[in-house]
């Protein structure tokens, strides 16, 4: 089953798989090597791993990356995997009939899986901006603004 939900930030957004049947710790040995990496690396890297649970997450990713172009409109060359997190789900539990009417009990565990992708042309827009204030052209350095105090000598820790 995999859940949608969105965020109400501007440049985020979930992705969020709940029941899938596998162990946390399995899933955890996965999303570790794609976090803070970019979504098309993470697909590449996802496809290529020889792992049982890179299937999932690799839905959870390509999910994630459809709920940011068809909802915010982003593009999926700007994405980046800012957060991923494995909870532990519950536990299916059954018994499974053995010899001399015993019984045998199986475990399943389950995991609940979110990634949030993070459109990363929002801050370069930013980092643009403030690389032109930078510029000397847009610099306070070429103005004069002394200030000539007549109670003052003109030294640094001079008082009134």
């Amino acid at each position: 089953m995999i859940k949608k939900i969105k965020k109400k930030s501007y440049t985020s957004v979930y992705a969020l798989g709940q029941y899938i049947s596998m162990s946390a710790h399995k899933a955890r040995r996965v999303i570790d090597q794609i976090r803070g990496r970019s979504y098309e690396e993470a697909l590449m890297i996802l496809e290529l791993m020889p792992y049982r649970g890179c299937y999932p997450i690799f839905k959870l990713v390509y999910s994630a990356a459809a709920n940011a172009s068809h909802n915010k409109g982003f593009k999926e060359t700007n994405l980046v995997i800012s957060k991923a997190e494995v909870n532990q789900g519950n536990t299916v539990k059954k018994l499974k009939p053995r010899a001399r009417g015993r019984s045998y009990p199986i475990k399943r565990s389950t995991c609940h899986i979110t990634i949030v992708l993070e459109d990363i042309s929002f801050y370069q827009q930013y980092e643009e901006y403030f690389m032109y204030l930078k510029k000397p052209e847009c610099s306070n350095e070429n103005r004069n603004l002394t200030c000539y105090d007549t109670y003052s000598s003109g030294g640094l820790w001079d008082k009134k």
